[in-house]
């Protein structure tokens, strides 16, 4: 893990302008700096940067955060990943509390990809195949693709530079076997395999000399974990956040191809079908899912897996299975470009995809085959939301021809939400300027508690709590602090005088709710009167006095 005072040492290197203004345009705004937000589509800017408070805050969808929250938001990584990013951009070197540190980099990986890359500019046969697939020049450089040669040369390089072949095989590029080394990646076209943050993790390989299998990938590693990485995600992720989609396909060609002519929002799996581990990457930005598989079937078995896994899972997005012997590759190759779009834009969704597939496996001539049938998608249903179960009992009928009412699927547990109306709230500038007071002059809290409580603020009660409780990265503090129209007290004698005309307002109220009350003694509603009474008049007379509930 890194250190936090490393973590402590970044931060005050690093300057929110330079860190924002790296990835989108600012323009001066008063004191602070102002843009369209990079997070939501907006006409007018309200994302706004301050360089005093070093943060930044949208008023429109919420976002906001330091430069570290920044990154992340951005580039869509881990609060670790970004850390270890922004220290790379400033040339800062972090510290970890353990001496192993987990490296999330390989030497030995990245220079065994450049010499991959070199081989492969002198290799015809595979460079003939690249170029017969339709892939660009561009594309060869941009995906870092290479040629692994025979295994007694990669040996050789990995020796001659200086890497031991116990870290050879730490990093899944050798093995041992019967007393010998060997290389994992023979005779085969490479693929980097890349992390969140671009680092090369591992490599997948196409054979172009007649192996036996057509594609491998490394073995899992403390680096490589196929079930919990997309090939080209690395790439593709800036694309996913903007389209709020991502299209899942099952090869590295695919994949390359279609980030050739503008579906940059496409990822793969790896050799394995999409598993649970894959679900928080996939949970980022919460895109819609697009599975574009294969139509023979192993790809419609692998579409069936993933619709149940991402449905149950609350995904929303779809199914495309291509049909003909095609694949998406083969189809940006052919200039099919329109037709995919259409593919992607309206994809069978996920639930529609399954009741479909299980009915469609049965015989429903039959009347066992059916009831059978009825049973899985039945079944099915029951794995998801109360709500759609009962939206799907009627197409789960229709489809078996029979009466919704034999479609159990227990709807008496159905929920919906209970969420109230949203209005847009009311603001109170002077209990604004109490809280933006709190921010800025936390040492004043004391005083401003003494005189007050949480509860007799009208609209802000919830600000004023996260402000004194010190969660000044709560998003409604930010938009406070980052908001120019609102003016904090800046002195003891200014705040004390703001507070007694604001607390004689508060118990003249609290006077007449007594005087008004049929249900109080007479002698706690006369106790309760003289107390109130005596509290104005030494607020009157310019006195703070104690806040009792």
């Amino acid at each position: 893990m890194i250190s936090n005072d490393s973590i402590e040492q970044l931060k005050a290197r690093l300057d929110i302008l330079d860190v924002v203004g790296s990835y989108i345009e600012l323009k001066k705004n008063g004191a602070n700096f102002k843009a369209p937000c990079p997070f939501h589509d907006e006409k007018s800017p309200s994302f706004v940067v301050s360089p005093s408070k070093q943060i930044y805050h949208c008023f429109g969808c919420g976002a906001g955060g330091d430069s570290i929250r920044f990154v992340m938001e951005y580039e869509k990584l881990s609060y670790p990943e970004a850390i270890e990013k922004l220290a790379g951009q400033y040339n800062f070197s972090l510290r970890y509390t353990d001496n192993k540190n987990q490296q999330k980099r390989s030497p030995l990986l990245d220079r065994l990809n450049e010499y991959y890359q070199t081989l492969l500019t002198h290799n015809k046969e595979a460079l003939s195949y690249l170029k017969d697939r339709g892939i660009f020049e561009s594309s060869i450089e941009k995906f870092g693709i290479g040629y692994a040669p025979g295994s007694v040369q990669t040996i050789s390089y990995i020796q001659k530079n200086m890497f031991t072949m116990n870290e050879a095989i730490e990093v899944g590029v050798a093995g041992h076997d019967n007393g010998k080394s060997f290389a994992r990646f023979i005779e085969r076209i490479t693929f980097p395999i890349q992390a969140t943050n671009g680092t090369i993790v591992g490599f997948g390989g196409r054979t172009i000399s007649g192996h036996q299998a057509k594609y491998v990938n490394s073995p899992q590693t403390k680096l490589f974990n196929k079930s919990r990485l997309l090939y080209a995600y690395n790439f593709a992720k800036e694309s996913i956040h903007k389209k709020q989609q991502i299209i899942i396909t099952e090869g590295y060609l695919d994949v390359i191809m279609l980030h050739q002519t503008g579906f940059t929002n496409a990822v793969a799996t790896l050799g394995t079908a999409l598993t649970p581990e894959h679900l928080p990457l996939l949970r980022k930005g919460e895109p819609k899912v697009v599975m574009a598989y294969d139509g023979d079937s192993a790809g419609a078995a692998a579409a069936l897996k993933a619709a149940k896994l991402l449905s149950t899972s609350g995904f929303s997005g779809g199914v495309v299975l291509f049909s003909g012997g095609m694949d998406p590759a083969d189809m940006v190759k052919n200039g099919q470009i329109e037709e995919l779009n259409n593919l992607f834009r309206r994809p069978k969704p996920f639930i529609d995809f399954v009741v479909d597939h299980i009915i469609e496996s049965y015989d429903i001539r039959d009347p066992k085959a059916k009831h059978s049938a009825l049973e899985e998608a039945v079944g099915y249903l029951k794995t998801l939301p109360a709500l759609l179960q009962e939206e799907y009992r009627g197409k789960v009928a229709q489809k078996l021809g029979i009466s919704s009412s034999v479609v159990n699927v227990n709807t008496h547990n159905l929920v919906y939400s209970n969420k109230k109306d949203v209005r847009t709230p009311q603001k109170d500038m002077w209990e604004l300027s109490l809280i933006k007071t709190v921010l800025e002059y936390p040492e004043l809290t004391d005083q401003i508690l003494d005189a007050i409580d949480p509860s007799i603020l009208q609209f802000h009660q919830r600000e004023f709590r996260l402000a004194i409780s010190g969660q000044t990265e709560a998003p409604e503090l930010m938009a406070i602090s980052v908001d120019e129209s609102i003016i904090s007290h800046k002195s003891y004698d200014e705040l004390k005088a703001e507070l007694i005309n604001f607390l004689i307002k508060h118990y003249n109220q609290e006077y007449k709710k007594i005087q008004l009350k049929s249900d109080m003694a007479f002698e706690q509603k006369a106790f309760l009167i003289r107390s109130i009474r005596g509290k104005i008049t030494k607020l009157q007379r310019g006195e703070l006095v104690a806040y009792e509930g």
